[in-house]
Formats: C-alpha cells, sequence, structure tokens
C-alpha cells in the first residue's frame, strides 16, 4: 500500500509563479494584510509571551512585521519557500519549504502562517512537524483560504467548459474544508484547537479584473491535474460572461467569495484545561437550572 500523499500541487510552478508576482505581489497583498492583522489581533488577547516565533510560507514581510510589532513577541523568523521573495532587510530569514519544517522538536514558542498552507500537499503531515516543533504549550495560528473561495470563478469555468468544450479541466485550486480542519489538528496532537470562518466578498469591474489580482498574487491554477494548453479564447469570453450575469450586483460589478478560516491549536502541557471524566461532576444540572430532575425512563407528571 503506498502511504504518500497525493500530490495534487506542483510546488515548482507555484514557486516559480510567486517569484515571477513578486514585483506586483504588494499591489494585490490585501487578502494577506487582512489575515495578517486578524492573527495580531487574536495574538493580542493571548496573555502569553513567545520568546521564538516562526512566520511560515512567508511571501513578503506582512506578517513578520505584524508579528514584531507585538510586545510579547521575541525573535521572529522568517520562512519562505525561496529567499528571493524576501527583501534583504527581512532578518532572520530561512529557506523552507511549508512541507518540510527543519526545527528541532520543542524549539518554537510560537508557529504562524498566513495563507500559505492552502498550496500544501501533505497538510495533516505539516501539521504534525509544526506540533512537534513546539515547545510544551506553543500555540500555532493559520489562517487558510476556505472552502467556497472563488467559487463563482470556479462556476464560471465550468459552465464555459461543459458549453463549449463537453468537458471540465480543473481551472481553479480546491480549498479547505472547515469540517475537516479541526478533525487535522486533533489527528496531529494539538490541544485545545479551535477553528472559526470569515466570510467576505471582493468586487470586481469584470472577471478579468479578478485574473488580473490572481496573476499578480502568483496564486493561479498550479494543479498538477491542470490542463497544460493555454485556455481557449472563446471559453475565456463565454466564462466571464457567464459570471456577469450570474454573479454581478444591481451596479454591474462581480462578486468574488473569500473565505479564510482561522484555525489554532496548542502543544499539549499538563497546565491546560481538560474534559472531566463522565460521571465525575460534583453538582446536578437540574440544580443549577432551578428545576427538577426526571430519572431516564420516567415520563414527567401530567404527560
Amino acid at each position: 500500500m503506498n502511504d504518500e500523499p497525493t500530490q495534487l500541487f506542483d510546488r515548482d510552478l507555484l514557486r516559480s509563479r510567486r517569484l515571477r508576482a513578486r514585483d506586483s505581489f504588494a499591489g494585490a497583498d490585501f487578502l494577506l494584510r487582512r489575515a495578517a492583522s486578524d492573527i495580531a489581533e487574536r495574538l493580542t488577547a493571548t496573555l502569553r509571551d513567545f520568546p521564538l516565533a516562526l512566520d511560515l510560507g512567508a511571501r513578503s514581510s506582512v506578517m513578520t512585521d505584524e508579528l514584531r510589532g507585538l510586545d510579547r513577541i521575541g525573535t521572529v523568523i522568517t520562512a519562505a519557500p525561496d529567499i528571493r521573495l524576501l527583501s534583504e532587510d527581512i532578518t532572520p530569514a530561512i529557506v523552507c519549504d511549508e512541507e518540510l519544517v527543519p526545527f528541532a522538536p520543542q524549539s518554537l514558542d510560537l508557529v504562524i502562517s498566513a495563507l500559505s498552507l492552502h498550496w500544501v500537499n501533505d497538510l495533516p503531515g505539516t501539521l504534525v512537524q509544526v506540533r512537534r516543533a513546539l515547545k510544551p504549550d506553543g500555540l500555532f495560528i493559520a489562517a487558510i483560504p476556505g472552502g467556497n473561495t472563488l467559487t463563482e470563478l470556479r462556476q464560471s469555468l465550468l459552465a464555459a467548459d461543459s458549453e463549449l468544450t463537453g468537458g471540465a479541466p480543473p481551472r481553479v485550486s480546491p480549498f479547505a474544508d472547515i469540517r475537516d480542519l479541526g478533525a487535522l489538528l486533533q489527528r496531529a496532537g494539538f490541544a485545545l484547537p479551535v477553528v472559526d470562518l470569515e466570510p467576505a466578498a471582493v468586487r470586481y469591474d469584470s472577471m478579468f479584473a479578478l485574473l488580473r489580482d490572481l496573476r499578480a498574487m502568483g496564486g493561479t491554477n498550479a494543479l498538477n491535474g491542470r490542463d497544460r494548453k493555454p485556455m481557449r479564447r472563446d471559453i475565456l469570453m463565454r466564462a466571464a460572461e457567464i459570471y456577469a450575469e450570474r454573479f454581478a450586483d444591481s451596479d454591474g460589478r462581480i462578486r468574488a467569495t473569500v473565505e479564510i478560516i482561522h484555525l489554532s491549536g496548542w502543544a499539549p502541557h499538563e497546565s491546560q484545561q481538560k474534559p472531566l471524566r463522565p460521571g465525575s461532576a460534583t453538582a446536578r444540572l437540574a440544580d443549577a437550572l432551578g428545576t427538577t430532575e426526571i430519572p431516564a425512563g420516567e415520563k414527567p407528571h401530567g404527560v
């Protein structure tokens, strides 16, 4: 039996597209800035000091700058899949693929990842590596695009392909389902896992403006199963028509759904809260509610 994870994404292609987009990314990093700000706000509410933190999967200094602006965080290591993605003034910085986290067990106090883990082929394996690299009671926080992200683009391209070719090649990367991520955190050994979703919508003049942003982000199709031929012009134009027909607001501008899933978990530690054993309660729920307890199998009076 082959236990190797499915290689859904072409990581080399993804890296080359990010490098090609490094000069344009600053003009299209609004989602990263929003995710970084949200992560920083969540850390502010955590009354803990984190002497050594890791910004995993960095595209720029956006997340690192947010972390360095927090009083409770000490040294921040910026880890990027290619050092050329970072400016020279970001130190300390290392080359680190998100699928191979090169840190000793129990060496980090905090690991952050902002909008990069959705490109990982083996997300469960990456989460296990992160948990092992954290010191006991260390914290992991990530932001990942959710399953309905770019659903309008996906539906429009699918409809155009089906109408003009009778096929449906994958043109938009899949995104994580919130129901799966909590289970993955638990499987990786994290304690007190928390997962929540923040929906948003970005509006554009046309589908072509959305595609320009995706190219500027280095976030276009990097699936191994993608169609290797350039998209036909008639398919592209028909998809834009379908997008405008189905997903335009009253002013004619189109909507692009974005879901950002925030997930967090702690490396286990004996000081953390643990669920009580069944039958160990010292107070009755009926007393707390000010009502009468009815034993199982009995009917309430008057029934």
